[in-house]
C-alpha cells in the first residue's frame, strides 16, 4: 500500500481574500464557433459567480456547453471559438481584453487546470518528470536545474504520488490512470492558484481511484483557500463535492443554487431528467416512484429500470448457461536480466450465469475480472479451470465447435470507437460477423441489419454512415447491434457504459434491458460501478486481487456487504453519504 506524501512550501500559504467579494464573475457570457454553416452559439447569456473558497459544479450533458464555459474563463478556446459578448472577470480583470502574455501570467498563478483524458494530455515521448518540469519553469515557480528539479519533486508529492523522485523518470504509460490524474492534479496547483478548474477528472476512472482523486483536490485547495469549478454530468458527484450546482442544457443555465436544495427539489425538467438518469443517485432511491410529470416526457428513471429487473430475476429460474469452475490465469512478467515472475490475474474463481439474467463481475482496475471474460470468449487461454456455455466446454471445442461456440458469446466494449473500423460503414460493421460466419446472403443480411438497427433505436439511414459520424451514445448502439447480429445467447459487456454521459449511459441501460426481456439475452457485465450495478444486476461477483470475494443477488450484498472491500466500493459511490430523502 503507497503512503502519501504531502509538503508545504512558502508558496503554498492559504491565499489572504476577501470572502465577500467573487473572484470569478461571468456576466451575460455568449462563445461562438465560425463554421462553414455559419456561427454556432454554444454558451448563450451565462451568469454565475464564484468566491474565494468556493467549489461550483458545472453539470450537464455532452454539448451543453460547460467545457466550454470553462475554457472561455481561460481564454483557451480553439482557433474558430470566440468569446462573442459578455464578460468573464477574474480578479475584475476582463479575460477577452487581455494579451497573450497578460494571459500567460494569469494561468498558473491565478487560474489552475486539470484537464479530462490524462492519456491525452500527457506528451507520451516525453518523461513525467520533464513534462511536470517544463510546467515548473512556464509558470516561474523555480530557476536553475537543480531549483526547478526539487520544485517538480515537491509538486508531484502534493499531489500524493509516492516515490516522486523516482517516478519522474518514468513515463505516462508506466503509470495508472489514477497515477496520471495526480500528475495534472501537481501541474494544475503547482503555482497555487486561486481558481482551480477540473474538467471531468475523474470521469474514466474506478469508484475508488475517483474518491481517492477527489479527496487530494479537496485536501490541498481546501487548505490553501482555493476556489474550485467543478466540470462533471454526474449530480450525485457534484452534490457530494460542491456546495453550489449550476446545470447547463443547450448552452444556457436552466438552474442554479446550493446543491443539496436543488437535487431534492430540482424545478427544471431537464434537471430532473438528470436526477432520474443518475445511477449513483437511483441506487440512493430503488424502489422509490417519482411522480410523472408532463414536463418530464422521455424521462428514462434507472430506479424503476431496476425495480422491474429484479421483479423479472425472481421469475427466472433458467439453468446456468455460463458456468466457471476454479478458473485460473497466471501470465509470466518480464524483468530485467532476463528474469520473469508470474502474475496471477485470476486466482480459482468459480461463478455461474443464469439464463435470461445478469451477472456484475465488480471489481477495481486489475481486480482480474476483464481477464476473466477473455478466457470465457475465447480470446485467453486458461492456466487451468473448467468453462461451459451451454453445456459445452470451451476447453475441449476444436475447429468448427469452437467456432460455433464463438458464435453463441459476443462481447461489446468499453471504448465503441475503438472497437469500430473507422474505415468503413456502420452497415458493414454490422453484416461482419454474419459475412464470418457465412450466415444468409447479401440480400437477407442487409435485412438484418435494418432489423437490428430498429433493435437498437437507430434509424436506418445510418448504415451508410462512418463511426465518426456518430455520437459515443449512437457507437454502442451499433457496437451492441453488431454483438446481437448473430442472435447469441450471451453478452459480455465489458464497462459498456463507463465512458457515457448519464443521459446516455441510461439510453443504453434501458436498451440492454429491453433487448433482454424481448431476445432472452443472458449479460456478464463488467464494471467497477456499483451503481450501475444496482440498476442492471441480478446476481453480483466482487473481485480483489484475482479472487472472488463476496457474491450474492444485488439486493443482497447493497444491503449487507460482509467484505471492508465491498464496503469500500459502496462507500465510493458519488453521493453515497448523502440522504436524498426518498
Amino acid at each position: 500500500m503507497t503512503t502519501e506524501v504531502i509538503t508545504t512550501s512558502i508558496d503554498d500559504q492559504p491565499h489572504d481574500l476577501d470572502p465577500n467579494k467573487p473572484l470569478v464573475q461571468v456576466k451575460d457570457l455568449e462563445v461562438s464557433f465560425k463554421t462553414q454553416g455559419g456561427d454556432v452559439h454554444a454558451v448563450r447569456g451565462v451568469n454565475f459567480e464564484i468566491y474565494p473558497g468556493e467549489t461550483v459544479a458545472i453539470v450537464g450533458e455532452s454539448g451543453s456547453g460547460k467545457s466550454t464555459t470553462a475554457t472561455a474563463l481561460m481564454n483557451l478556446l480553439p482557433g474558430n471559438g470566440r468569446i462573442s459578448g459578455g464578460q468573464v472577470l477574474i480578479e475584475d480583470k476582463d479575460v477577452a481584453k487581455l494579451n497573450q502574455k497578460q494571459m500567460a501570467a494569469l494561468r498558473g498563478h491565478v487560474i489552475g487546470y486539470v484537464p479530462q483524458d490524462p492519456m491525452s494530455n500527457l506528451n507520451p515521448v516525453w518523461s513525467v518528470g520533464f513534462q511536470v518540469r517544463e510546467a515548473v519553469r512556464a509558470n516561474g515557480l523555480a530557476t536553475g536545474r537543480k531549483e526547478v528539479e526539487a520544485r517538480a519533486v515537491e509538486v508531484l508529492q502534493q499531489a500524493g504520488l509516492a516515490d516522486a523522485e523516482r517516478r519522474m523518470k518514468q513515463f505516462p504509460h508506466q503509470f495508472s490512470g489514477g497515477m496520471r490524474q495526480r500528475v495534472l492534479i501537481g501541474i494544475g496547483l503547482g503555482a497555487n492558484p486561486k481558481l482551480l478548474i477540473a474538467d471531468e477528472p475523474t470521469s474514466a476512472l474506478d469508484v475508488t481511484v475517483q474518491k481517492t482523486i477527489l479527496d487530494r483536490i479537496e485536501s490541498l485547495t481546501r487548505a490553501r483557500n482555493t476556489a474550485v469549478l467543478l466540470i462533471t454530468h454526474d449530480l450525485g458527484l457534484a452534490a457530494e463535492r460542491a456546495s453550489k450546482v449550476i446545470v447547463m442544457h443547450k448552452g444556457k443555465i436552466v438552474e442554479a443554487g446550493p446543491s443539496r436544495a436543488i437535487l431534492a427539489d430540482p424545478q427544471h425538467p431537464y434537471t430532473r431528467r438528470l436526477l432520474a438518469a443518475a445511477p449513483s443517485i437511483a441506487s440512493q432511491r430503488i424502489g422509490a416512484t417519482v411522480a410523472e410529470d408532463g414536463d418530464d416526457e422521455g424521462v428514462i428513471e434507472l430506479a424503476s429500470i431496476a425495480k422491474e429487473r429484479h421483479e423479472e430475476a425472481e421469475a427466472h429460474a433458467g439453468k446456468a448457461v455460463v458456468e466457471v469452475k476454479d478458473l485460473t490465469k497466471v501470465f509470466s512478467i518480464r524483468r530485467g536480466g532476463f528474469k520473469s515472475e508470474d502474475l496471477t490475474a485470476v486466482d480459482n474463481v468459480s461463478f455461474e450465469v443464469h439464463k435470461g439474467t445478469t451477472l456484475a463481475l465488480v471489481g477495481e482496475s486489475g481486480s482480474g475480472k476483464t481477464t476473466a471474460a477473455r478466457m470465457i470468449l475465447g480470446l485467453e487461454t486458461p492456466t487451468s479451470g473448467e468453462i461451459s456455455v451451454g453445456g459445452t466446454r470451451l476447453d475441449a471445442a476444436k475447429g468448427k465447435e469452437l467456432f460455433d461456440l464463438r458464435r453463441r458469446m459476443q462481447p461489446v466494449f468499453q471504448d465503441p470507437y475503438a472497437s469500430l473500423d473507422p474505415q468503413r460503414s456502420i452497415g458493414a460493421i454490422i453484416q461482419e460477423p454474419l459475412k464470418v460466419h457465412k450466415v444468409g446472403n447479401a440480400k437477407s443480411r442487409q435485412a438484418r441489419v435494418e432489423e437490428l438497427l430498429e433493435q437498437v433505436a437507430l434509424p436506418s439511414a445510418l448504415a451508410h454512415r462512418y463511426p465518426n459520424e456518430l455520437s459515443g451514445g449512437q457507437r454502442q448502439r451499433v457496437a451492441i447491434a453488431r454483438a446481437l447480429a448473430l442472435k447469441p445467447e450471451v453478452v459480455v459487456l465489458d464497462e459498456a457504459v463507463s465512458a457515457l454521459d448519464v443521459l446516455v449511459q441510461a439510453q443504453i441501460l434501458q436498451l440492454l434491458a429491453d433487448l433482454q426481456t424481448e431476445l432472452g439475452l443472458t449479460y456478464l457485465f463488467i464494471t467497477h460501478d456499483l451503481a450501475v450495478v444496482r440498476v442492471v444486476a441480478d446476481e453480483v461477483a466482487v473481485m480483489e486481487q484475482g479472487k472472488i470475494v463476496e457474491a450474492g443477488t444485488t439486493d443482497e450484498v447493497f444491503a449487507n456487504a460482509k467484505q471492508p472491500y465491498t464496503q469500500r466500493l459502496l462507500d465510493a459511490i458519488p453521493g453515497s453519504g448523502i440522504d436524498w430523502g426518498v
